[in-house]
């Protein structure tokens, strides 16, 4: 027994002499960095076999964590609806086709949550997004018009009641709606609930610059001022529009021979676009519809009502909720967090809200043994400016986790470093290459950085790492970030 003992003691300095060692080597690196000495940082890093915290720096003040949110958004979403929850998308109508193939009165495309109506690959691959942004649409079409389908009579609905009508959150910019960071989040989303403008040059200096769009349906009403200026000149575009308007102005300069750029657009309202993107596919195969293309939301006051029921003509099931989990925090997508938060509110509390979800996030995180006053959040994504929280209750909910029987699911939903998503270009040919699992946050003078870290010994680290107010560039952050990182696989 005393040679164990000895041992036990002998490991345990091992241990101690570590842990100092960690923490002289953050607390230096934050003295010799004027991001360090200047910005309001919180971290907490625990050994996860011992629960040991091994260091910590204002633990539980509260920061505004940005992406980070997403950790408590996927978190709640694959331990209450499972890895293989499905979206249904379906098309239907009041009543069958008659015997000349016209369905009288509307059609309508009934939104079901899938956050991937788009050309994005799944499972989840490093790389662009290409291919249709609308094959999703034209293969409910193709159902419809394989129904013997040929006339209309009514309107094509985009039906996104599925979910309560809350486009947008509070405390987000009121830039965030008009780009691919905060567009409406709706039950019927299409292609992100976002379209491509390109801007390229005129042919010849003085002319118009050449608009496209993707997916190529007109939906915007664009005012178009950008001039092409002699090559060597700058690219200078700019794009306004008033929320709640689908009148937009685009003015600048642009040389000639410039290659262009893309500008992402947020959709207005997603369900409407939805259905004028339906309509056009079944015109596409010979269908004439008579009406217009209109959305049907339900709103926040309004009773929540049971799911759409009619004739169905077409259905689409989604992939495995795991999927875009993975995409979620793999890229940090914003909307399909929000669309997560609301089908887990639809699931568990009969209501697509975003009030329904953030009580079963509450409920959610008291069994993670994390009490209301220790978070405060506005939405699912980190977008809002008002959400509030501590690095100690990031690192509970990590180790909440890592102790369920969701482990390793749950941990390859992260980005990992030097391989995937949004760390694929950070902790390249360094020790920590591969070995850190962690979810990235920005928004303007904040960073965060929370996950796992696993030691070449083999022990697992939980951390978190959240930076408010500094007023350098954010890379100078993410560099002090990545040393803290580096020191804590070695």
């Amino acid at each position: 027994m005393k040679g164990r003992a000895l041992v036990a003691i002998a490991a345990a300095l091992v241990v101690q002499a570590q842990a100092a060692s960690l923490a002289d080597g953050i607390d230096k690196l934050l003295a010799d960095s004027p991001v360090g000495r200047g910005a309001f940082w919180g971290i907490q890093i625990v050994e996860l076999s011992s629960g040991k915290t091994v260091y910590e720096l204002n633990p539980g003040h509260f920061f505004v964590p940005a992406s980070n949110t997403k950790l408590f958004t996927t978190a709640l979403a694959l331990a209450r609806l499972g890895p293989e929850f499905t979206f249904q998308t379906r098309v239907l109508a009041d009543g069958a086709p008659d015997s000349q193939g016209v369905i009288r009165g509307p059609l309508r495309l009934v939104g079901g949550g899938d956050p991937n109506l788009s050309a994005r690959a799944i499972p989840y691959r490093k790389g662009p997004v290409s291919g249709n942004p609308l094959a999703a649409i034209e293969e409910l079409a193709a159902q419809v018009a394989g129904q013997g389908v040929r006339r209309v009579t009514g309107d094509i609905v985009g039906d996104d009641t599925y979910y309560a009508w809350q486009p947008y959150a509070t405390g987000w910019a009121i830039e965030d709606p008009m780009s691919d960071d905060g567009p409406p989040v709706s039950a019927l989303t299409i292609n992100d609930n976002t379209l491509t403008l390109t801007v390229k040059p005129g042919s010849r200096e003085g002319e118009l610059a050449w608009l496209g769009l993707s997916p190529a349906l007109e939906y915007y009403c664009i005012d178009n001022h950008v001039r092409t200026v002699a090559a060597g000149g700058e690219r200078r575009i700019h794009f306004d529009r008033i929320p709640g308007s689908l009148q937009g102005r685009l003015w600048g300069t642009i040389p000639v021979r410039d290659r262009g750029m893309d500008l992402l657009l947020g959709i207005e309202d997603p369900a409407r676009y939805a259905a004028m993107a339906f309509q056009r596919a079944l015109e596409d195969r010979g269908i004439v519809v008579e009406g217009g293309a209109v959305a049907r939301h339900q709103y926040p006051d309004e009773a929540a009502g049971a799911a759409s029921s009619g004739y169905e003509l077409a259905r689409r099931v989604s992939a495995p909720l795991v999927e875009d989990l993975r995409i979620t925090d793999k890229v940090s997508q914003n909307l399909h967090a929000e669309l997560a938060l609301r089908a887990v509110g639809r699931a568990r509390r009969g209501t697509g809200s975003f009030e329904a979800g953030l009580d079963e996030l509450q409920a959610f995180l008291s069994e993670a043994g994390i009490a209301p006053e220790a978070y405060q959040f506005h939405d699912g994504s980190g977008l809002a400016r008002l959400n509030l929280v501590t690095p100690a209750t990031v690192v509970k909910l990590l180790r909440s986790m890592y102790r369920s029987a969701d482990r390793d699911t749950w941990i390859s939903l992260l980005p990992v470093g030097g391989e995937d998503g949004t760390l694929s270009a950070r902790f390249n040919d360094t020790a920590a290459a591969g070995r850190i699992h962690a979810k990235t946050g920005s928004l303007s003078h904040v960073s965060a950085l929370s996950g796992y870290a696993e030691q070449a010994s083999g022990e697992w680290l939980a951390f978190s790492i959240l930076v408010n107010n500094y007023n350098t560039g954010t890379s100078e952050v993410r560099s002090v970030m990545d040393r803290i990182c580096i020191l804590m696989v070695e």
